[in-house]
């Protein structure tokens, strides 16, 4: 029986006060540790099964349960179980530390050292080696570094000492009983007295590869306060030597060693063994780490749920290690780039594609997005934002407890595979940016575990005062895993080193810091205040930062979530604006309310005139507004929950609730300055950003397990071919035009003024002052959010032949303020002149038409052709017809792959029409 007092776990903060739903997840492993396997009555992480949870005693306030281990683990031969308690989903440090204990008649004892543990000792020295064990007699045997130093055929209670130790030891003690043999492991490191040797000049943190010989590369770690540094690796069988122990530099204090004896080509893997001779009360005095700047880690926790069709031939973990170990291989072969010369699109141009590459795609990798390239190229979007792609905890995540920022995370693909899908989107005039967390790192950070309070000896914890990197206490209110210190000089060398890795190695285009307020160190984990208030240092390291990137690329994309006070970062968005070229940081703008507000079919809050720029006092155009993000409920999920009606007006009706997106885009998208799509919002998807992984929906205020908001989506979109749905395949086409009108005609440069902001009638005007009357130079926009048909004010700035730019029909403005009745859900985009959309004649509607459409097996026209051509989005010619005029042709498609394909067809007098058809 397993129980748990209830004082012991955080009932409250875990949301179990009330429920007691506690939950045990546990492990086991055979007699010598090893062997391990998770329960199988354990369930997920974050959706435990009922059959795990713990029965609540009210009298005593305890937990308890009892379990047949045999029957509970499905397996014999257990030696020992491992288990913690946590809430039904354990995420968010809802949960406890590890608990091990053994199990079994025969039970063995390492009385000195403690299992699993290093001894440091200076060289010469001895080390006394005592155990114990029950049930009788049994057989001792210890062996060093393989090989047998003592043995012991009968006794309960075993004594060596082991003198002259010269060199590092890794132990193995077996106590053997009949047919049962118990392994218990330790180790010993022996000081080297490192040696003071200046470092070759140019040398950097991390691996140095010697371009001119590729059996050499140099390793630099900057460990203050630490005494002596081995190396262990493959090159060395992990048993280092006095020869892998690391030089010292006198003058920046940086341990360092040349590794030599390499072969070109061949995969590397190594650790630092870093070592503290007198660490502070709790720490560790030897951390095995990987290096804190690896661009490719391997992982004991991770690695082995990582498809290999993912990630084929990914090297193997080290047998026999714990924690990261590094990569390094010399003699690779770069990337060959297609495209070295990118142009990134205007900032002011830029429609954002908001992605996490797991959600995307049921396959969540690189290639998903690379054979998907086309679903980009058609919505005409210019430029897709990542979320973090660094290696980070686990696999299933959205990747902001990232642990190691200069290295890729291994789920989604290979590093060449990444940057066949950025070079892929510059052939065709996408940029990609990426979002990047450096507010903060978790725990399997080298730069937190080389000084960390350890208590329970398990490898990880917190940051010490001897950190150099991290606060010891969050400086800010919103801090999550381990909040850096950027005003160290050491944290801003890492940051700079992150920045340059992934513009120069991966050609990313831009940067969306994550968590901007996190960068002072003014504020406390409890003053929302003064975090959210105007912070001086944090305007100060963002600029030196944001300087730094354009110092390696003058037109990288800065851009700040920073969700705060206009006058701080109005300080970003107007840096440096008037160089050549314009800088100037962009600012997330957040405006889910104000529009799901439109969307639902209320007025209350659903003021949108603050996505603008000059709304915030910026003077140039460098707001990212946006009407959803991964952060924020979809807008079509509240709208079939919580919309208006009226009548037979229903916004909660799906198809009623769709109609009203593309408005949506009309009143967000056209909106002078960078604009932002979280990905979907175009297909009007309308599941919850709260739904879990049995496609329940719970929100972060349920009793029980919190919130579902980090978990895996389901795909509905591809599985139910929803670009084959009018009702969704309306609004991506809507917004493929407004999408086009944005980035192809200049008037979108201009300024816009909204008037009816506080109304569900939305009026916004646009004009660019710097173009003629023969321009395009003036667009009135106006959308009906109520649930009835509305005469909509308009306000025509001059009379005259106005066209709709959506299908270049035409109005006469005689009365400038004459209102336009406008359906519920609907929109207009008028404009001086017609726009010259860079999506062809087939956008601006034509006669012609191709029915069914979307198509399974053949199409029909109601037209008669002498030449019918398929081509793909692309430009390939992929099918050809010659109907010899029959009105009546069945144009037959049905082995086409799924997808938008261009139709040109010509009559007999050589007349030829364009149009569009979707294959599902």
């Amino acid at each position: 029986m397993i129980t748990i007092n209830g004082s012991s776990v955080n009932e409250t903060s875990w949301g179990i006060s009330t429920t007691h739903a506690l939950y045990l997840w546990s492990w086991s492993y055979d007699v010598n540790d090893t062997n391990q396997a998770d329960s199988p009555s354990n369930g997920s992480w974050t959706a435990s099964n009922e059959a795990a949870r713990f029965t609540y005693n009210a009298g005593t306030d305890t937990y308890t349960k009892t379990i047949t281990p045999s029957v509970y683990f499905n397996r014999n031969g257990i030696g020992g179980i491992g288990f913690l308690v946590k809430t039904k989903d354990g995420t968010g440090d809802k949960k406890s530390q590890d608990i091990v204990v053994e199990v079994g008649s025969f039970q063995a004892s390492l009385t000195s050292p403690a299992e699993n543990s290093t001894s440091i000792i200076a060289s010469g020295a001895s080390l006394n080696i005592t155990a114990t064990n029950t049930n009788g007699v049994a057989s001792y045997t210890l062996k060093a570094n393989g090989t047998i130093i003592n043995t012991n055929a009968s006794t309960s209670s075993y004594a060596y000492n082991h003198t002259n130790i010269t060199g590092n030891q890794s132990y193995e003690l077996t106590i053997t009983q009949g047919t049962t043999s118990i392994v218990k492991k330790f180790s010993v490191v022996v000081n080297p007295n490192t040696v003071s040797q200046a470092m070759p000049a140019g040398l950097i943190d991390g691996i140095n590869y010697n371009t001119a010989d590729a059996t050499k590369a140099t390793l630099v770690l900057d460990a203050p306060l630490k005494d002596f540094v081995y190396v262990a690796g493959s090159f060395n069988n992990w048993q280092p030597t006095s020869a892998y122990a690391m030089k010292k530099d006198p003058t920046s204090g940086k341990f360092w060693l040349e590794l030599t004896g390499l072969v070109s080509g061949v995969n590397n893997t190594y650790q630092y063994w870093v070592v503290d001779t007198t660490p502070l009360a709790n720490s560790p005095s030897m951390v095995k780490t990987a290096d804190p700047y690896s661009t490719l880690v391997l992982s004991p926790y991770d690695d082995s749920g990582i498809p290999s069709l993912k990630y084929p031939n990914m090297p193997a973990y080290p047998t026999g290690q714990n924690f990261e170990v590094t990569v390094l291989k010399t003699g690779e072969t770069p990337y060959n780039w297609q495209v070295t010369n990118f142009t990134k699109p205007e900032k002011e141009k830029l429609v954002v594609y908001e992605v996490l590459v797991r959600d995307f795609d049921a396959s969540k990798s690189y290639q998903s997005l690379i054979d998907r390239i086309d679903y980009f190229k058609n919505l005409k979007i210019n430029a897709i934002e990542l979320m973090p792609v660094m290696e980070f905890e686990g696999n299933e995540s959205w990747g902001y407890n990232t642990s190691f920022h200069m290295a890729l995370d291994k789920f989604y693909g290979t590093s060449d595979k990444l940057k066949e899908f950025i070079d892929l989107c510059h052939q065709n005039g996408i940029a990609v940016i990426l979002d990047v967390a450096l507010n903060h790192a978790f725990g399997r950070n080298p730069m937190v575990r080389m000084w960390m309070n350890d208590p329970d000896g398990d490898g990880f914890g917190s940051p010490t005062a001897e950190n150099p990197y991290f606060n010891t206490v969050a400086k800010h209110s919103y801090n999550v895993g381990e909040d850096f210190n950027h005003q160290s000089a050491k944290t801003q060398y890492y940051v700079e080193r992150v920045v340059k890795q992934w513009i120069r190695e991966y050609k990313i285009d831009g940067f969306r810091w994550d968590l901007t307020k996190g960068f002072t160190q003014n504020c406390t984990a409890s003053d929302n205040s003064c975090t959210d208030s105007y912070q001086q240092d944090r305007v100060d390291i963002l600029k030196k930062y944001a300087d730094y990137s354009w110092s390696l690329d003058p037109t990288h994309y800065t851009i700040f979530e920073h969700l705060g006070s206009d006058a701080e970062e109005k300080q970003w968005a107007d840096y440096k604006i008037t160089e050549t070229p314009s800088k100037g940081i962009m600012m997330w703008g957040k405006m889910t309310n104000q529009y799901n507000q439109l969307s639902m079919g209320y007025a209350d809050e659903s003021n949108i005139s603050r996505m603008t720029s000059a709304s915030r006092g910026f003077v140039a155009n460098r707001l990212v507004g946006y009407a959803e993000s991964h952060d924020e409920e979809r807008l079509m999920y509240k709208n079939v929950q919580y919309g208006a009606v009226n009548g037979t007006y229903n916004v909660k009706t799906l198809n009623t609730a769709l109609s009203r997106m593309s408005a949506i885009g009309a009143v967000s998208l056209l909106v002078p300055g960078p604009k932002m799509i979280w990905h979907f919002g175009e297909l009007g998807w309308e599941s919850s950003i709260f739904t879990c992984n049995d496609n329940t929906v719970n929100t972060d205020s349920d009793a029980i397990g919190g919130d579902c908001k980090l978990d895996t989506k389901p795909q509905p979109q591809w599985v139910n071919n929803w670009l084959g749905n009018s009702n969704r395949n309306k609004i991506y086409n809507d917004w493929v035009k407004m999408i086009t009108l944005k980035t192809a005609e200049p008037v979108f440069l201009g300024t816009a003024t909204m008037t009816n902001a506080n109304s569900l009638n939305v009026n916004i005007k646009i004009t660019n002052a710097s173009l003629t009357s023969t321009q395009l130079k003036d667009v009135v926009i106006l959308a009906n959010f109520d649930t009835s048909a509305q005469n909509i004010a308009t306000g025509f700035p001059y009379s005259g032949t106005w066209y709709n730019l959506m299908d270049n029909t035409t109005i006469n403005v005689t009365d400038l303020n004459a209102p336009i009745n406008l359906p519920p859900g609907e929109y207009r985009i008028f404009g001086n002149k017609t726009a010259n959309l860079a999506i062809g004649e087939f956008e601006k509607g034509s006669s012609v038409n191709l029915y069914p459409n979307p198509v399974a097996d053949y199409f029909t026209l109601n037209t008669a052709f002498t030449k019918v051509q398929i081509y793909s989005v692309s430009g390939q010619l992929v099918k050809s017809f010659v109907s010899n005029g029959d009105a009546d042709f069945q144009f037959s498609v049905s082995e086409l792959q799924t997808g938008i394909y261009i139709v040109k067809a010509s009559d007999e007098n050589n007349k030829t029409q364009v149009m569009k058809f979707i294959k599902r």
